[in-house]
């Protein structure tokens, strides 16, 4: 199986000589995330997000389906990753590696486990008909901070989406394009989000949202998962040193932190891209078309 080249010993030696100055190689400090920036398709539910140098892609996309039998009030919601080869040599295109395996389980505990999507907006007529809803996402580039990345473009995603509005008569079900009515968004009950530290010291020093080069010299990891509300989703321990409860304490303050800005640079995000449509001009125009 491909795998990334090791790192050299000059190379660890210098960059865990950096870090035990309080130094990392791109100026943050080590509490300090990498600059986040999102960017929206033209189809709603399509977003862009790079963290430092890592890429991610991520979409959205629904179709009316039949819900589960144990689950007849309740619509679908599923996540798929892809790590492209391209991204990574360590990534091997139609064979899951282990690092996508572990990806797909925290994004699935984060996301749909957290129940952060309202699935029971989906249901359309119970037992019957729902709405599938689809998350895809694909790594264009990696260089650390794979989780916080996959999950923030989810999100940004989720919020940015609309689906088809519908009607229900009696078992009849209407369908209207976004000609016939406008799309609706999705609810969602909350926005978590996925904060990575990195262990190093024996598990005494914390460094937030690791690079690569970063990721390849530390002692071991934890992902918490938190939304703006302060309230914790999950926390991960990935192998490693073992971390005492009062260092797990501070990565859940970090994160809670860290989530509400994340959350912040979204919302700002979304709202930019509403600017750029013109949603306001839109709907005012065709509003005034109905009055006359």
């Amino acid at each position: 199986m491909p795998r990334e080249v090791d790192i050299s010993l000059n190379e660890r030696d210098f960059i865990l000589r950096a870090l035990n100055e309080n130094v990392r190689l791109d100026g943050r400090s080590l509490e300090d995330f990498r600059p986040l920036e999102i960017t929206f398709g033209e189809e709603y539910g399509v977003a862009d997000v790079r963290l430092g140098k890592t890429r991610v892609l991520a979409s959205i996309s629904a179709e009316v389906t039949q819900p589960f039998p144990d689950r007849r009030f309740e619509g679908i919601f599923t996540i798929t990753t892809e790590l492209s080869p391209m991204a990574s040599p360590s990534f091997e295109s139609g064979r899951p590696t282990e690092s996508e395996t572990l990806l797909s389980r925290l994004l699935e505990k984060a996301i749909r486990r957290s129940n952060a999507l309202d699935t029971e907006s989906l249901c359309i007529l119970a037992g019957q008909k729902c709405w599938n809803v689809r998350a895809d996402v694909h790594i264009l580039d990696y260089d650390g901070g794979l989780v916080d990345a996959s999950c923030a473009a989810i999100i940004a995603a989720l919020q940015h989406f609309r689906r088809p509005d519908v009607s229900v008569e009696g078992e009849n079900v209407t369908i209207y394009t976004a000609d016939e009515r406008v799309p609706v968004p999705l609810a969602m009950l909350h926005h978590p989000f996925c904060i990575s530290m990195s262990l190093l010291k024996e598990g005494q020093m914390l460094v937030v949202d690791a690079t690569l080069q970063e990721s390849r010299v530390s002692e071991g990891e934890v992902v918490v998962t938190a939304n703006r509300q302060g309230e914790v989703c999950q926390v991960a321990k990935l192998g490693g040193v073992p971390a005492d409860a009062v260092l797990l304490l501070r990565c859940v303050e970090l994160a809670a932190d860290k989530a509400t800005g994340l959350s912040k640079i979204v919302s700002e995000a979304i709202v930019k891209d509403a600017v750029r449509r013109d949603v306001g001009g839109l709907l005012a125009e065709l509003s005034a078309e109905n009055e006359r």
